[in-house]
C-alpha cells in the first residue's frame, strides 16, 4: 500500500481547501457547527456554489460533465471537504442514481436526467426500504405491472428520506413475481408529481421529519424510465448501495469533530478521546488502503461494508461523547457542544441505514471472508 501522495496531489489538496473555505458561508457554516440540520435552502445554496466550480459531481469522469478527479484527487477532495462545517451533498442523486445513469442508462436518459442533477437542478430521493423489506430488501413487495407503454406501480415505500421535497425518486419494484427474489426486480425513474403519489411524514426520536412514507396508488410510469432490462434492478441496486456504502464512513467528518472535542477536554474525557483516536485512526488506514486498490484498477466491492461499520459506529462513539461533554460544560457551552442531545438522538440511523451493520458483518464474513 502507497502512502506517499505526490507533490501535484497535494497541491490539489491545499488548493481545493483554500476555495472551498473561502466559498462556505458562515450562516450555513454556524448551522452545522452547532450540530443542527440545514434547512432545504441552506442544502441547496451551497450546492450551488459546488454546481459552479463544477464539485458538486466531484466523483463523475468528464465525458458525462464531470470534473474527471483521480481516485486519489477524489479522496483528496473528500477530506478537504470534510474538514469544513458543510453540509454534505444531497447523495441520492449525485453520488448514487447519478453513476447508475451513466452507467447503465440509455443515451437519452443521460442527456434527459445527467445535467439537472450535475447543475443542482433536480432533488432526488431513493425508494428502496419497504415494511417488512429493509436489510431484506430482495423482500420487496412494490409491483409495476406492464399496460402499454408504461408500467401501473403500487405499493409504499418507507425511511424515505426527503421525499417530501424530491422531483424524482429512484425506485426498486417488482415486474415478475414468478422467478426467485432478486431476478424480478426492475429499476424505475417515478416523477414525485405522478398522480397516485402520496407522502406521508414520519416524525422520528429527536423530532424531526426528514424521513417519509411514500405511497404509490396505480402511479403510471413510462416504459422509458426503467434503467436497463426488466429484472437488472437488483444488479444496480447492489452497484448503488456499494456507492453509499463508500461515502458513509465519514472519516474526515469524524477527524474534525474529535479534533474539536479534544481541544475542549477539561480532563475528565482523554481516555475515551485517545481510544477514538486510534479507532478512527484504523479507519482512515483502511480507507487509503481502498483507495490503493482502487489506483491499482481495483474494486472496493463489498468491502465498503467494512468503511460502513466502523465509519457510522465511530460516528455514533463521537456524538456520545459530544453530549456527555455538553453535560459536564453546563449552559455555557460551545458551539461544537450545542444542540448535542437531537444530534445524538438523530445519529442511532447510522448503524441501520444503508443495510443494517449487522447485515454488513454477514456480508463480510461471506464474501470476503468466505465463512
Amino acid at each position: 500500500m502507497n502512502l506517499d501522495f505526490s507533490p501535484e496531489d497535494r497541491a490539489f489538496f491545499a488548493r481545493v481547501k483554500d476555495r472551498l473555505s473561502g466559498a462556505l458561508p458562515e450562516d450555513i457554516a454556524a448551522t452545522i457547527r452547532t450540530n443542527q440540520p440545514p434547512s432545504k435552502e441552506e442544502m441547496l445554496r451551497w450546492q450551488e456554489v459546488l454546481a459552479a466550480e463544477n464539485w458538486l459531481a466531484a466523483g463523475w469522469p468528464t465525458e458525462f460533465g464531470g470534473p474527471g478527479l483521480t481516485p486519489t484527487q477524489r479522496y483528496l477532495f473528500e477530506q478537504a471537504y470534510g474538514a469544513l462545517y458543510a453540509p454534505p451533498p444531497v447523495q441520492f442523486g449525485i453520488t448514487m442514481v447519478g453513476p447508475i445513469l451513466y452507467t447503465y442508462g440509455s443515451e437519452e436518459q443521460k442527456q434527459r436526467f445527467l445535467p439537472p442533477i450535475r447543475e443542482n437542478r433536480t432533488w432526488w430521493c431513493q425508494g428502496y426500504s419497504e415494511p417488512g423489506a429493509g436489510s431484506d430488501l430482495a423482500s420487496l413487495r412494490t409491483t409495476a405491472v406492464l399496460d402499454g407503454d408504461s408500467y401501473v406501480v403500487n405499493g409504499q415505500k418507507t425511511w424515505t428520506t426527503w421525499a417530501q421535497w424530491a422531483d424524482w425518486m429512484f425506485c426498486l419494484v417488482k415486474t415478475d413475481l414468478t422467478v426467485k427474489p432478486q431476478a424480478g426486480i426492475s429499476f424505475l425513474l417515478i416523477d414525485m408529481k405522478s398522480a397516485g403519489i402520496t407522502v406521508r411524514p414520519i416524525r422520528t426520536i429527536d423530532g424531526d421529519t426528514e424521513i417519509n412514507e411514500v405511497f404509490l396508488d396505480n402511479v403510471r410510469v413510462p416504459v422509458e424510465n426503467r434503467i436497463g432490462g426488466e429484472g437488472q434492478g437488483w444488479t444496480y441496486a447492489k452497484v448503488l448501495l456499494e456507492h453509499e456504502r463508500f461515502i458513509m464512513s465519514g472519516a474526515a467528518r469524524s477527524r474534525r469533530d474529535l479534533t474539536a472535542l479534544r481541544a475542549l477536554d477539561r480532563g475528565g474525557f482523554t481516555a475515551r478521546i485517545e481510544a477514538l483516536d486510534t479507532e478512527l485512526l484504523a479507519l482512515e488506514y483502511l480507507e487509503l488502503r481502498l483507495l490503493s486498490a482502487m489506483n491499482a484498477g481495483g474494486n472496493p466491492g463489498p468491502r465498503t461494508s467494512a468503511l460502513k461499520i466502523r465509519g457510522t459506529e465511530i460516528t455514533q462513539a463521537i456524538s456520545k461523547l459530544r453530549l456527555d461533554m455538553a453535560r459536564d460544560w453546563g449552559d455555557e457551552k460551545p458551539e461544537v457542544l450545542q444542540n448535542a442531545e437531537s444530534n445524538w438522538l438523530n445519529l442511532r440511523k447510522l448503524t441501520i441505514w444503508g443495510g443494517s451493520n449487522e447485515i454488513q458483518r454477514n456480508v463480510m464474513a461471506k464474501v470476503v471472508l468466505g465463512i
